[in-house]
């Protein structure tokens, strides 16, 4: 959600508790809880959740973080399977827990969650989850056969994230020695370049 729109938003539920306190009604407190996409979403890696996430991005064409009816319907059919005006209604009330009738970056991760757990009721998600699986004719037995290797490996993980973030770490540590080696480097020959200056 932009900035302005997100301190539109607070200074709306601003505007309604003052008036219901006024009027000597009580006001219920909505408290967000922020976590991490990947804590909550822990049975999918960091690589696919980002993945998702660039999937996400590419059809959220407002730029707003949300996926509103019209780009839906455009993501479905260059999915491949369009949809009705309904079905994509019918496909938004199932996911879209907060009823704003948008589809948030953490309802779409929903969808993935749900087809996982076979729990999809509309037809139209179950298509958009499939339409994300390994397709054994595209990737060929080899890819499909590396794809469930990997799977039984992270089953076998006590952490999912233990060795991604390992990695990243390991990346960033890298990238500093770099950085200081640089620095030294720079130093010696300022040093030899104010020397020669001198």
């Amino acid at each position: 959600m932009p900035a302005g729109e997100e301190l539109s938003t607070l200074l709306e539920r601003r505007v309604q508790i003052n008036e219901a306190l006024d009027q000597g009604l009580q006001v219920e407190h909505q408290f967000k809880v922020h976590r991490s996409i990947y804590a909550e979403f822990h049975e999918f890696t960091r690589k696919q959740i980002r993945e998702y996430e660039a999937s996400f991005n590419k059809y959220d064409e407002g730029r707003d973080g949300y996926l509103d009816l019209t780009e839906l319907k455009r993501m479905m059919e260059k999915l491949g399977a369009p949809q009705t005006h309904l079905g994509l209604k019918t496909m938004i009330k199932e996911i879209d827990e907060d009823g704003d009738n948008k589809i948030s970056f953490r309802e779409f991760m929903l969808i993935f969650r749900k087809a996982k757990a076979g729990e999809l009721i509309e037809d139209g998600l179950s298509q958009l989850a499939k339409l994300t699986e390994i397709d054994v004719d595209q990737v060929g037995v080899g890819g499909a056969k590396n794809f469930f290797e990997a799977k039984i490996e992270e089953l076998r993980r006590g952490s999912k994230f233990e060795d991604e973030i390992r990695q990243e770490k390991e990346e960033r540590k890298r990238e500093e020695e770099e950085k200081a080696q640089r620095r030294i480097a720079f130093k010696e020959k300022a040093a030899i370049f104010q020397n020669s200056v001198a």
